[in-house]
């Protein structure tokens, strides 16, 4: 299977991650929840598949494009 790699869609800082590796989610399940400009803003599974990584840390900050998460 393919790997998929989930983007950061803006600048923002990891709040809380709801998801771990291999976990079996579905598209649009929320597997981390990012924080901009006091807002929580959801970063959803594009696809329905199991999360082989999560590359970020909660409270670490992110940028736009940067890759947070893989799925299988």
């Amino acid at each position: 299977m393919a790997e998929t790699k989930v983007l950061s869609e803006l600048n923002g800082t990891v709040w809380k991650i709801e998801s771990a590796p291999g976990d079996r989610v579905a598209e649009g399940d929320t597997l981390i929840l990012l924080e901009s400009m006091k807002m929580e803003i959801p970063v959803m599974a594009p696809k329905d598949g199991v999360v082989k990584e999560i590359l970020v840390k909660e409270e670490q900050a992110v940028t736009e494009g940067e890759v947070l998460a893989t799925m299988e």
